[in-house]
Formats: C-alpha cells, sequence, structure tokens
C-alpha cells in the first residue's frame, strides 16, 4: 500500500502524510489486490455482517482488506458506519418507467451523509501517525462527520465554513459535536486552498476529499451495495457530485471488484451536477482537457455548491474506466426529486436527491435505456437542510381551532 501522485508517478510510504506531490499534483492509494482470492473474501465478509460489537460490524472495516489491511485495529475510530439501507420503491421505480431502481441510503449514517464512510478511515489514519488536531474545509456534511469522529477519538476538530451558501443545521451539528468553526469570505475552494498550503504549519491533519485516505473509506459504499445485492449490481449508479470525492471512491470500488471477479459485470456510472455548479459536466460535454472553475457556484442543494472540485482528475479517470457519463440538473429538477424521494418514505436533502433528478433526465434523453436497472446514491439525511424543507409547499399542513370530531372530520 502506498501514496502516488496522479500526475508524476513519485510514491510515497502510506504512513506518510502528504496532502500533493511537490509537482503539484493530486496523491491517491495504490495498491494491488490482484493477489486476494475474490470467494475467499465473500465468506469473510458474509460472517462479519452478523457480527455486532467489533470493528468489523462496521460497514466500512468490515472490508478492511480491501480498504486499509496495514492500519492496527486498535488505532480504528468507528461508530458502526455503513450498514445503510438499501431500498426499492416501486412507486418511484414505476412512476419513471425504469425496470429496476434501488436507492443506498448513505443518509442513514450516524453523522447523517455518505462522508462517515471515508472519515472513519482518514481519522483512524490521522490518529495512527499521532495526530490529535483534524480540519476540513466544508460546505457542511464533511464538517459534521469530522467533529464526530474527532470527538470519538478525543481530538479536537477545526472546520472553516463560508459565511455564505451553506446549510445552519449542519453548522450546529458540528458545533455541538465540540468543533472549532471558523467562517470566512469566500468559498469551500478558498478553505481548501488555505489549508494546503498551511496545515502542515499548525499541525493539523486534513481531512477533505484531498486526503486519499478518505477516498479509500468512502470505497465501502459500493462494497457494501454488492454485497446486498448478492454481488450482482445494476447497470448504472448514479451519482451527486461537488468534489467528486464520492464518484472517484465509488469507482475504484468497482475497479477492485471487477479486478477480483467478485461481480459479473462492471456497472456504469452517471455523474450528477447541480446546473449552477456543473465545472466538471461542462468540461466533459466540451471534451475539455482541463476544468474551468466556477469562481461563484450557486445552487439550491448546498452540498454541491463546489466551483473547482479538487478531485476532477480522478474522477475522469473512473469515468473513463466505467464508460461513465456526466449531466447537469436544475434546482427545480432537484426539488421535484426530493419531493418523491421524501415521499416514498426514504427522505434525502436536496444534494442526494440530485440522483433521481438525474436518471430521470438521462432516461428521457435516451442515455440510459428503460430496460435497464440503476442505484442511486442518496448523501445526506432529510434533516440536513431544514431551510429547504421550510420553503417547499407542503399541502399536508393543517390547523383546526378545537380538536372535536366535527372539525377533524372537515381535515380528513
Amino acid at each position: 500500500m502506498k501514496l502516488e501522485c496522479l500526475n508524476c508517478g513519485q510514491t510515497w510510504n502510506w504512513q506518510q502524510f502528504i496532502l500533493k506531490c511537490p509537482c503539484g499534483g493530486r496523491l491517491e492509494i495504490k495498491r494491488d489486490v490482484a493477489g486476494l482470492d475474490g470467494e475467499r473474501l465473500k465468506e469473510i465478509f458474509r460472517e462479519r455482517l452478523r457480527e455486532r460489537m467489533s470493528v468489523y460490524a462496521s460497514g466500512v472495516w468490515r472490508y478492511k482488506e480491501l480498504i486499509f489491511p496495514e492500519l492496527p485495529k486498535d488505532r480504528i475510530v468507528t461508530k458502526y458506519e455503513g450498514n445503510t439501507g438499501l431500498y426499492a420503491s416501486e412507486p418511484i421505480r414505476k412512476n419513471i418507467g425504469i425496470r429496476g431502481l434501488h436507492f443506498k441510503a448513505q443518509s442513514e449514517n450516524p453523522s447523517g451523509s455518505f462522508k462517515d464512510n471515508g472519515m472513519t478511515v482518514a481519522v483512524s489514519h490521522g490518529r495512527h501517525l499521532g495526530y490529535t488536531r483534524f480540519a476540513c474545509s466544508s460546505t457542511g456534511n464533511t464538517s459534521a462527520s469530522l467533529a464526530m469522529y474527532a470527538a470519538m477519538g478525543e481530538s479536537s476538530s477545526f472546520v472553516f465554513v463560508p459565511e455564505s451558501g451553506i446549510s445552519e443545521n449542519k453548522v450546529m451539528q458540528t458545533l455541538a459535536y465540540g468543533a472549532k468553526v471558523i467562517r470566512f469570505d469566500g468559498t469551500y475552494d478558498d478553505g481548501i486552498v488555505f489549508l494546503e498550503q498551511y496545515a502542515k504549519d499548525l499541525g493539523l491533519y486534513v481531512c477533505n476529499s484531498i486526503n486519499p485516505f478518505r477516498i479509500a473509506g468512502q470505497k465501502s459504499i459500493i462494497y457494501e451495495a454488492a454485497q446486498y445485492l448478492n454481488w450482482e449490481l445494476p447497470d448504472w449508479i448514479i451519482v451527486p457530485g461537488g468534489a467528486l470525492s464520492n464518484v472517484t471512491a465509488i469507482g475504484k470500488g468497482l475497479e477492485d471488484l471487477w479486478t477480483l471477479g467478485m461481480i459479473p459485470k462492471c456497472p456504469r456510472i452517471a455523474l450528477v451536477q447541480a446546473e449552477g455548479a456543473s465545472p466538471f459536466h461542462k468540461m466533459m460535454a466540451a471534451g475539455a482537457e482541463k476544468l474551468r472553475p466556477e469562481p461563484e457556484p450557486q445552487t439550491v442543494a448546498s452540498a454541491l455548491n463546489i466551483g473547482n472540485p479538487p478531485s476532477w482528475k480522478a474522477a475522469r479517470r473512473v469515468l473513463e474506466f466505467c464508460r461513465g457519463v456526466t449531466c447537469s440538473v436544475t434546482d427545480e429538477e432537484i426539488l421535484l426529486s426530493k419531493q418523491i424521494i421524501d415521499r416514498s418514505g426514504i427522505g434525502c436533502e436536496p444534494a442526494s436527491a440530485a440522483s433521481l433528478a438525474g436518471l430521470r433526465k438521462l432516461l428521457a434523453e435516451k442515455v440510459i435505456d428503460k430496460d435497464e436497472t440503476a442505484l442511486c446514491i442518496l448523501t445526506g439525511n432529510l434533516l440536513k437542510d431544514t431551510d429547504v424543507l421550510s420553503k417547499m409547499a407542503n399541502p399536508g399542513r393543517a390547523a383546526c381551532s378545537s380538536l372535536t370530531v366535527e372539525e377533524i372530520e372537515t381535515l380528513l
């Protein structure tokens, strides 16, 4: 297991913590899984699925051999993350007219988002290296997850949060876990630049998606979905994209499963961005070589409000491997899809609903065939952004002057 620069190929030992290569390139974890026995791993994972009170009860660390085999078990900080629901909503499937549809509700993680899958690995790695001060730039979900795991690991957390364009619910959750929240004028991207420049001098272990150990943990999302589906994944995996860490991780996870022969086919990936924050989609649609950052991203889906996604090169490589596609959806399409998911009883934050909005759009454009099957990743909890909920129409709300049978009957 080693760290390798995506640009120049320079490598480092995994026990070093480096955010960026001297050449400016991003790092990723490289490990040859070809020597592992895929069928034997299936047996191990099946046995661990029954465990309740060990690190392997985690829906991340259950797959330790594929994520971080070198890390000592006693250095793991876990809250039994993962183990999230996989739902098949027949009304939604019929409504959009696709042959098969599932939702992976990463919103059911301990802090309420998919970030937990990667954060448990990043914080565990940092603790193993002796760090006690953890930091991130965040639009909300990352900060809440980091604050929770830092507290579990008896460490401090420092969170850089833009002054606007975020959910205050997520900030309050972060504060509740004991983080020091630093508000600043600017964007998520400005916070990343600051941490890249000064984290080392400040003694901070950075837990954003520029940390390759975050990506390693998030691979477990697709491992778990595959295990739940008896190792036969749908034709398409639909993923919302902001910083692009999740699509990168899911793609790397698929590559692992395919290499080991644990799945009979490799699904295609559809990456969905919000129209007001879609620099990656614009680059892919134009066939451009470089991403042009969006200096003022704007979308109701605050978790997608990122104009310069740090993982764009890795995400492009993943889409090439998975024969992936991209699209962008409007805020109106996101909110309509959110309403559909909420009223199915599953529920999600706006960024999550971009997956269903993207699927609906790709079906209409015949990029995805109605005879195919799809898995939508839901990234954040329904209560992550109540400002949006309060602004959405609620026809179920009613008032009465007194609790009498006659008056209530008029409302039923």
